[in-house]
């Protein structure tokens, strides 16, 4: 793996899973109030005035000609790709059919940079408790995870509940042993660094290979994958996630003074492929070269279809373009759509894309990302200035109808745009009810099912309606 890719992987370690994907607390409906937003009277009259095109735009998605359609459109995506993993052929196709179906639209600005990505490969993986009786455990290694021996790994387990008691272990307790965490589910900000530094944690103190309690609040016997990192002067041992049954009987097991021998064999290879961000622009009538982004990844993990994760906030920024073009409207700043590449192993495209761009930074006036859920929209989490958040929660009162007003503040409100945020830019992650995401976030669940096509109609709206009034009104977006 690059050096470029280790930086960005330890960047989204470090930034966004450790920050951004907190549970949102505190959701503010009344966001101007509360902060005493000092706008002018000529700004807010401005801001309602587009009160009729969100209306329009709502009906269309909603009620009108697109009714159903970002649904249909995911569920013919989804159906025909499956799991798009970064470096892969069928990611490759499923970018052309993205770009075909928009120029079927009539839509004529659309483009691709390319991208070299990791393309890690998940070969056999099984593991079987042999001690104190014989029982298979389910599990999906994690990415980047090296491979075990060809006849695996055959050790004495040991099983912690937090690094610092594993830490508070002498090195000799730990040396030659599999390292089991069961450690509490808080929330997947906080708990997620099991998954992503457990492996190096466990290697620091001699161990062979690291289990770790899958990062969801809730299972029906299910593993969840996810991106983990070794760190640098460490050696690198096969690492996965197992059930949240299987980790707490262990940790029972192990709680008894039993003890436990469990053999992993895991398989996987890792090199490099070439893939590509892809664009969609609407170009703007008085600024074409400011730009509104709205943004997606289009690959996925190697299990479930990526439904969810993040085919439904791919589909909605892909909805936005054409929405507009079948209103006829065009504002006043570009608005462009990405659909990143390499998300999943270290948000690659995004910081591609940010190097790339650099010096069309300052022209950048917001940018959004949906990528967590496209359940009911209910409104923004906002990196940026408070003066643009009083901007943006102004825009947001246009969106009662919807119940769809909420503003929460956030530092890094997107996983893939906190490349740009933490260069200024201030951006938006889409806020909505998705207390259930986690559940299937992954996972093997990560299907159709989890999507509703209502929900997906009120995201492609309000996604749509938003990014036309920030690019269309008269004044940017205040950086800090």
């Amino acid at each position: 793996m690059s050096r470029h890719l280790e930086v960005a992987i330890f960047v989204w370690y470090t930034t966004v899973l450790l920050v951004s994907a907190k549970p949102k607390q505190n959701v503010v409906k009344s966001y101007s109030e509360l902060h005493k937003c000092e706008l002018s009277e000529e700004l807010k009259t401005e801001i309602a005035s587009y009160d009729s095109v969100v209306n329009d735009i709502i009906d269309f998605a909603v009620s009108g000609p697109f009714k159903g359609r970002a649904y249909s459109e995911l569920e013919r995506f989804i159906d025909t790709f499956g799991p798009r993993v970064s470096g892969s052929e069928v990611l490759e196709r499923a970018i052309d059919h993205v770009i075909n179906i928009t120029r079927a639209e009539d839509v004529k600005d659309v483009y691709t940079e390319e991208v070299e990505v990791p393309h890690w490969v998940r070969g056999h993986e099984s593991a079987e408790l042999l001690e104190p009786r014989r029982k298979s455990l389910s599990l999906l290694g994690l990415g980047t995870s090296v491979a075990t021996a060809p006849d695996g790994v055959t050790a004495e387990a040991i099983v912690v509940h937090s690094f610092d008691e594993l830490d508070a272990m002498d090195n000799d307790k730990v040396k030659g042993k599999i390292v089991v965490y069961d450690q509490p589910y808080v929330s997947y900000g906080d708990t997620v660094r099991y998954r992503s530094q457990g492996a190096s944690k466990a290697a620091a103190k001699g161990a062979v290979a690291a289990l770790i309690r899958t990062i969801a609040p809730f299972s029906i016997y299910s593993p969840h994958t996810g991106m983990q990192r070794y760190s640098d002067n460490v050696t690198k041992i096969p690492t996965a996630c197992i059930t949240l049954e299987d980790a707490d009987f262990l940790g029972r097991l192990y709680r008894n003074k039993e003890k436990i021998v469990i053999k992993l064999v895991m398989s996987s290879t890792m090199d490099t492929k070439t893939s590509r961000n892809t664009l969609i622009d609407v170009k703007g009538t008085q600024h074409p070269e400011k730009l509104v982004i709205v943004s997606g990844h289009i690959d996925s993990w190697d299990v479930g279809t990526g439904a969810m994760d993040d085919g439904g906030g791919m589909i909605v920024s892909w909805a936005v373009p054409i929405i507009l073009k079948e209103l006829n409207l065009r504002p006043k700043r570009t608005i462009r759509s990405i659909f990143w590449t390499g998300e999943e192993l270290g948000l690659v495209g995004a910081f591609a894309y940010a190097k790339k761009h650099k010096v069309e930074n300052d022209n950048i006036n917001f940018v959004m990302e949906s990528d967590e859920g496209t359940f009911k929209p209910l409104g923004l989490t906002v990196g940026g200035s408070q003066h643009a958040r009083c901007i943006v929660a102004e825009v947001l009162k246009l969106f009662s109808s919807i119940n769809a007003t909420a503003l929460v503040e956030e530092e890094s409100p997107g996983s893939d745009i906190v490349a740009l945020v933490s260069q200024g830019v201030p951006g938006a992650g889409l806020l909505n009810a998705n207390e259930k995401y986690f559940w299937f976030h992954h996972s093997e669940g990560d299907t159709m099912n989890v999507e509703n096509a209502e929900e997906l109609d009120l995201c492609a709206a309000f996604w749509t309606a938003v990014a036309y009034v920030i690019a269309d009104m008269s004044v940017d977006i205040p950086r800090k």
